[in-house]
């Protein structure tokens, strides 16, 4: 019977055998790939400081953290909404003297205090890679193409990377675009709306053809090369291309190079991922400064979701799942465990091996289909 304490918060659900399956190999298939580029897996704690996870990066909103005392220091702390800031925090304290590019990589859930509009989810599981020590155009293609790797190693077709420029209008305000100080949240907020009209009355009349510089890479970029008249861009421009060159036929490359949602504390490169079947963005990645140490990083977050979304049917539990009727050889199940099968073994004369979902029955020392 089911009470009312037996429900679940909004934005808050289980995971039951078949999805649980599904997520355990999706995860372990993503991070295998990463482990396979020499990214070291990490596993900060679930509970910090609210002050440190809200201080080592730009744009992290403590009024979504689920929050509370702690009894023994009376400091606030707080669930973690983003495993990245404590990758920073880790690269910046426990392995501050270790050699750099420091490579290291994470999957945990992170929690909200609320639901956004868009996504209704109050947790999520978080994966993903740091690059930590440099955020080069080397490193940028690294990033991307080991964000690529482990989508494709999970099973998601059709992968689409939409490049971007968080740094852009820092970047034109001061001399090729100029811009007062005042005048400049104005002008991103109207890019972030694509909102040309508010543009003209923000003042930002010179950025409205950057809302046009949208689209398959290979054109897109080639509009913002002749809008970047006074060369503001240029070396921006020219990594883009190096990045780009180096997905290849891999994955889609688009470019929107005013984006910002999601980008809150990338620096002058940021990137969505996208594939067939996920009803929204697989994930973000970009070029950051750890604040603090100060210290250059590129990296890149997938969420479980839209991962599954992707995926659709196609990954998880295959089907086969063997029975094993009473007094049935130990060795032979063992042998048969460590070639991959799942076995259910019976616990009473009457087990229904179909009942309990098997698609073969142990037949001596060979499996049988049923």
């Amino acid at each position: 019977m089911t009470t009312a304490d037996d429900l679940l918060p909004v934005g808050l659900e289980d995971a039951l055998p078949d999805r649980a399956r599904k997520i355990t190999s999706a995860m372990r298939a993503v991070l295998d790939a990463m482990d396979g580029h020499g990214y070291d897996r990490v596993r900060p704690p679930l509970v910090e400081f609210e002050q440190s996870l809200a201080g080592r990066m730009d744009g992290v909103a403590t009024r979504r953290m689920v929050r509370f005392t702690d009894p023994d220091s009376l400091r606030t702390l707080a669930l973690r909404s983003d495993i990245t800031v404590q990758i920073g925090r880790i690269a910046a304290t426990g392995m501050a003297h270790a050699p750099r590019p420091l490579r290291l990589c994470y999957a945990g859930d992170v929690a909200f205090l609320s639901a956004s509009q868009l996504d209704p989810a109050r947790q999520r599981l978080q994966l993903g890679a740091e690059l930590i020590g440099t955020d080069s155009v080397a490193a940028a293609s690294e990033i991307v193409s080991v964000a690529i790797d482990a989508l494709t190693a999970a099973g998601v077709t059709n992968i689409s990377v939409d490049f971007t420029l968080p740094d852009l209008v820092d970047a034109l305000a001061q001399d090729a675009m100029p811009l007062a100080p005042d005048q400049r949240e104005a002008v991103r907020r109207e890019l972030d709306t694509k909102d040309a009209g508010g543009l003209r009355e923000a003042g930002g009349d010179a950025y409205i053809p950057l809302l046009y510089a949208t689209g398959d890479f290979a054109t897109a970029i080639d509009k913002l090369a002749a809008l970047d008249a006074g060369g503001a861009l240029a070396s921006r421009i020219e990594g883009l291309r190096t990045i780009a060159a180096t997905i290849g036929e891999r994955a889609r490359v688009t470019l929107d190079p005013t984006e910002r949602h999601g980008f809150e504390y990338q620096s002058w490169f940021g990137f969505t991922l996208y594939g067939d079947g996920a009803r929204g963005a697989l994930g973000r990645g970009g070029t950051y400064t750890i604040r603090g140490s100060e210290e250059a990083a590129t990296g890149f977050s997938l969420y479980m979701d839209p991962l599954l979304d992707a995926l659709g049917a196609t990954n998880g539990d295959d089907g086969k799942k063997l029975f094993l009727p009473l007094g049935h050889d130990r060795g032979t199940a063992a042998r048969l465990r460590a070639i991959g099968w799942r076995t259910v073994a019976a616990v009473e004369p009457t087990d229904d091996p179909q009942q309990l979902g098997c698609s073969h029955v142990l037949n001596g020392d060979a499996p049988r289909t049923l």
